[in-house]
């Protein structure tokens, strides 16, 4: 599950992971739930139906399919999965009842979204073997996030028996499984890290499994430490240097003095955004999470900058020993499979 304050970039880094983990061969699924079609624009295919569909080949010949969850379908599914319901369901659509359900009563809605990415990470082929290595869901928003992937606690709560409440029970197995994994998306901004710490403290609160922190569109440092303390120092041998370049416009170098203001001004931002930016830092290193970041893409994140960073968090997986929520380890109750690394 990929999760961050809106403007964070999550769905790429969602996108990103997918391509990192369909690697040497293996295949992916990416999930979306918001019906923003936000995966479609990364790859530049045309909008997600409800079905899973390839839409990319990573490193090594693994393969990306993505599937963007429809609650009106999924609750048809659901009907005709647990009810045989098929018929009756389709005629439930045309009286209003399925929009009812799916968007007046939100708690169903994140009850069919969440089951049915589960569904995915339990489905086996005909000769038995998981379908997918991994599943990435681009899940909602932060402070949205806990409420969505617990709503199946409060179900199995309220429906003691009966398939409700088994399959309730089936998809938090799953969630709470440990090949499962929270990664938050931040930048290092005030309110998306705070928003980060918040989201990582509720999630930890109902015992959901929390994976790394991710710091998206970080910019490097153009000047060290010792450049930025001694910037006002260089304003006249900066000055003469201009001067003697010709720039400025005066011999006498007035002009070239004129010039050397807004280049200190801007030295003088930039080392308050590093000051800033180390502050949180520590905020993030108290989390006491694995932390990836990446980089800031000046031209934008287009198909080829998505699988650079894609590349990117690939090298940083490797580097890491492997950790538990991608686990080969798929069976617990006779080797029903809990959940897949995402």
């Amino acid at each position: 599950m990929v999760t961050g304050k809106g403007g964070t970039g999550k769905t790429t880094v969602a996108a990103a992971l997918a391509l990192a983990l369909a690697d040497a061969g293996k295949r992916t699924l990416l999930v979306e739930v918001e019906g923003r079609q936000g995966i479609a624009q990364l790859f530049e295919t045309e909008a997600l139906p409800y079905e899973e569909r390839k839409i990319a080949v990573a490193a090594g010949g693994g393969e990306v399919y993505a599937l963007a969850i429809d609650a009106e379908r999924a609750l048809l599914d659901y009907l005709q999965m647990f009810y045989k319901l098929g018929g009756a369901g389709r005629a439930l659509k045309k009286i209003g009842a399925i929009d009812f359900a799916t968007t007046i009563a939100p708690g169903v809605r994140d009850v069919l979204l969440t089951g049915k990415a589960c569904e995915a990470v339990r489905r086996r082929d005909r000769d038995g073997a998981f379908v997918y290595d991994a599943v990435v869901m681009d899940a909602p928003p932060t402070g949205r996030v806990t409420r969505f992937l617990g709503v199946n606690d409060e179900v199995a709560g309220l429906a003691r028996i009966g398939p409700v409440h088994n399959q309730a029970q089936a998809v938090m197995r799953v969630l709470k499984s440990p090949e499962t994994a929270v990664h938050l998306v931040t930048l290092l901004e005030e309110m998306p890290v705070q928003e980060t710490v918040d989201g990582v403290a509720e999630l930890r609160g109902a015992g959901l499994p929390v994976g790394a922190v991710v710091v998206n569109l970080a910019r490097p440092a153009v000047l060290d430490a010792d450049a930025l303390a001694g910037a006002d120092d260089l304003r006249p041998e900066l000055a003469e240097a201009f001067a003697a370049a010709g720039l400025g416009g005066e011999r006498s170098g007035g002009g070239a003095r004129r010039l050397v203001e807004p280049l200190l001004q801007q030295a003088g931002e930039h080392a308050e955004r590093i000051r800033l930016e180390a502050v949180r830092r520590e905020e993030i290193a108290a989390l006491g999470l694995p932390t990836l970041e990446l980089p800031l893409l000046w031209d934008g994140v287009d198909l080829a900058g998505l699988y650079e960073l894609a590349a990117r968090v690939r090298t940083e997986l490797k580097g890491c020993e492997e950790p538990q929520n991608v686990s080969e380890d798929h069976g617990t109750d006779g080797g029903e499979r809990e959940g897949a690394g995402a």
